[in-house]
């Protein structure tokens, strides 16, 4: 079966083609630039474009960073705040002629990660963080989702995670990358106080640079790249609009 995924950041929309059966994308993901805070009106414009690209017609997954509940968004941290209370699935469906289905954006990464990459058959606790313009966090127990286990906020010298540990942050702080994986190295082992994981994967796009990192952040739980990098989103997106409800 296939699938359109979704995946909706702080800086861009991409989307692919996904084979459900095995988590490939059939071709090349498509990403359309947000450098301003597009509203719902616009991202419907965005995921329609996506579509038309892919000339496609099916199921199609949307991952969006923040609380989601159905297919009703409950937080916007980092985009629109329009975007809060907004029944994003029912926009979409409206604006394509397609099914949607919507989840929390580290949500689909890590449906994506425990179906086929990083995380698949692991029975335990299982984290899934992903770095990116914010910080997002999913919880799999027994390979199961625990849904809107949001922990990128979690607060760190009074401010959001976010402001620390994303990847963005490495960027606009001008940090090493031993500077940021202490910092982040910290931020992990809260969260093994609190959660007791014993599997964390890191995705994002900077995850591709793990080798860089991973020796600061000493944490008690193993550490894993995610086996899809950057394209865990949109895989997991896929995986979701294609469920059933």
């Amino acid at each position: 079966m296939k699938a359109l995924g979704i995946d909706i950041g702080g800086s861009a929309v991409k989307g692919g083609v996904v084979d459900t059966r095995t988590g490939k994308l059939l071709g090349e993901r498509f990403a359309i630039e947000t450098p301003t805070k597009v509203d719902a009106a616009q991202m419907c414009d965005i995921i329609t474009r996506i579509a038309q690209h892919f000339t496609f017609r099916g199921p199609i997954g949307i991952g969006f960073p923040g609380v989601v509940q159905g297919t009703t968004v409950r937080t916007s941290a980092n985009l629109n705040k329009c975007f809060v209370d907004c029944d994003l699935g029912k926009l979409v469906a409206d604006a394509t002629k397609m099914r949607v289905r919507v989840t929390n954006d580290a949500d689909a990464a890590g449906l994506a990660e425990m179906r086929f990459g990083a995380g698949k058959g692991e029975k335990g606790a299982v984290l899934m963080i992903t770095l990116g313009t914010g910080v997002g966090t999913a919880m799999f127990f027994r390979g199961e989702l625990v849904p809107n286990f949001e922990f990128g906020h979690f607060p760190m010298r009074g401010k959001s995670a976010e402001k620390f540990i994303g990847a963005a942050a490495l960027r606009l702080r001008g940090l090493t990358f031993k500077q940021w994986g202490t910092e982040l190295g910290a931020y992990l082992r809260a969260l093994e106080a609190l959660l007791w994981p014993e599997l964390f994967i890191i995705g994002g796009a900077v995850s591709v640079e793990h080798e860089k990192f991973f020796k600061y952040l000493n944490t008690r739980a193993r550490v894993v790249p995610a086996g899809f990098f950057n394209e865990a989103g949109i895989v997991g997106a896929a995986l979701w609009g294609a469920g059933k409800d």
